[in-house]
């Protein structure tokens, strides 16, 4: 806990300095959380236009959408400031964060917390909460765990996105277009049912990078349904193990990053 203290200071010290013009921290709280509303309703905008989406129906449609819109978020306010690692390593500042006698990455999650993005954890979630109380699932132990956990998995795959994203900056530090394209499109991704994507671009995509199993089969798991792509039924579960291959690849993604850093001297 100890370890903790510095980084739960500069931490408060952030969302102090954000919150002091209130009005105006609300009404960026509200217009974040509005950001959720339109990523779903545009899902079923194309619902409405074509009556289902990749074979799915409505309220299966609608928990694959609640569990991007859910993992997401929790991974943008924790993690998805570290798209500025760019600017730090251009400008030299970076050299800075290296000097503290610190965790260089746990420096970059709260020297640019953004407490507004909250607003889109908490419309995630509640949405999340809706597309389970509707979606008619047949509850057993293990469905209330993955219920839990396949949130949290999402939040830690595209955490882990965001670091392998931002630790490209060490190599190459007009990487940032790149990175969203995998993070923010990889979101948009995991809003519709795969069955919906072209065979290559589903296969490199959803199973070759992962994105499959951040809403797509954990929402077949809870639902129950086979998957017409024909996965076998044990992986729909396993979106925690997928999370912790990742989060361990991008660790040794940054920690080889570290080493390469050159100081730019200035």
């Amino acid at each position: 806990m100890g370890r903790a203290v510095p980084y739960l200071r500069v931490l408060r010290a952030q969302v102090r300095a954000q919150t002091q013009y209130r009005a105006s921290f609300v009404m960026d709280l509200i217009g974040s959380g509005l950001f959720t509303t339109l990523d779903v309703a545009t899902v079923f905008v194309l619902f409405a236009v074509r009556g289902d989406l990749g074979g799915f129906g409505g309220r299966e449609v609608l928990l694959m959408a609640a569990l991007s819109a859910a993992a997401f978020p929790i991974a943008d306010l924790t993690a998805g400031n570290l798209d500025r690692l760019r600017l730090y390593v251009r400008t030299g500042l970076f050299d800075t964060v290296l000097l503290r006698p610190l965790s260089a990455l746990g420096q970059l999650v709260v020297l640019d917390f953004q407490p507004r993005r909250i607003g889109r954890v908490v419309q995630g979630l509640l949405l999340y909460g809706v597309a389970l109380a509707v979606a008619g699932i047949a509850w057993t132990p293990g469905r209330v765990l993955l219920a839990g956990l396949a949130p949290v998995a999402g939040a830690v795959f595209f955490s882990a996105l965001f670091v392998a994203g931002s630790t490209v900056a060490f190599w190459w530090i007009e990487s940032g277009e790149v990175a969203n394209a995998f993070t923010y499109g990889g979101r948009d991704f995991t809003s519709y049912p795969i069955t919906m994507y072209g065979e290559w671009f589903r296969k490199l995509f959803a199973f070759g990078l992962g994105f499959a199993f951040v809403a797509y089969l954990p929402a077949l798991a809870l639902l129950g349904r086979t998957d017409p792509l024909g996965t076998p039924s044990w992986l729909h579960w396993c979106s925690p193990v997928t999370a912790l291959l990742a989060a361990a690849g991008a660790g040794w993604l940054w920690r080889t990053g570290i080493r390469h850093y050159r100081s730019t001297g200035s």
